[in-house]
């Protein structure tokens, strides 16, 4: 789970002070968010061929290295700075996967936006219009929650729900990417959706 504005700002405060359970706590409860983005982003860049929680605890080592340098003091500008973070791990394994050692600033910010922009997208599918600062608040938990609740399913499941529902695409690429016939993949979407959504509700 993401935590709440307020206990991030007291972590904060603690992790500045140079607790660093405290800041070990703070990276840990936005695992399920960042592994749900870097699943995304590795899907579309690299076809699903590296492992997102190696991703993941990569960002959170240079997150901890780059800590004495963030400013923020609020659980979104924390959740800015950490998809920053990620963006940098990526554009890194995407130049290694396809053979270019050198930094590319574009290529970081690019993949930066499209986190940014994935994050708005579920966040968006996660709330209705006109959310006050409170139901905001529960909308980044409602986003932790799918993620922890995707950790949770096959990886049939999960890849088939990442693909059709937060990229967008259609059953024939879905199909594609997993190997799979179009009538397959549509029922195993199915069938996905109902185990995320009794992962959600806590159902075994």
């Amino acid at each position: 789970m993401s935590p709440s504005p307020e206990s991030a700002v007291s972590g904060l405060a603690a992790a500045r002070a140079g607790d660093t359970a405290a800041l070990g706590r703070l990276l840990e409860s936005y695992r399920s968010y960042l592994l749900l983005l870097a699943r995304i982003q590795i899907g579309r860049r690299l076809q699903s061929k590296a492992d997102p929680a190696d991703v993941v605890q990569d960002t959170f080592l240079d997150a901890h290295r780059q800590f004495p340098a963030f400013r923020g003091e609020t659980a979104d500008a924390l959740a800015a700075w950490l998809r920053r973070v990620l963006a940098g791990q990526l554009a890194h394994l995407v130049r290694r996967y396809f053979g270019t050692e050198a930094r590319d600033v574009r290529l970081e910010q690019s993949i930066e936006q499209e986190l940014d922009s994935s994050s708005q997208s579920i966040a968006r599918g996660l709330s209705h219009p006109g959310t006050s600062p409170s139901e905001s608040a529960a909308r980044r938990e409602d986003l932790a929650r799918l993620g922890d609740a995707l950790e949770r399913l096959t990886p049939d499941y999960r890849d088939v729900i990442l693909l059709r529902q937060l990229e967008g695409l259609p059953f024939a690429e879905v199909a594609r990417r997993m190997g799979r016939t179009e009538d397959a993949v549509q029922k195993l979407w199915v069938r996905g959706l109902v185990a995320l959504r009794r992962a959600l509700d806590g159902s075994p």
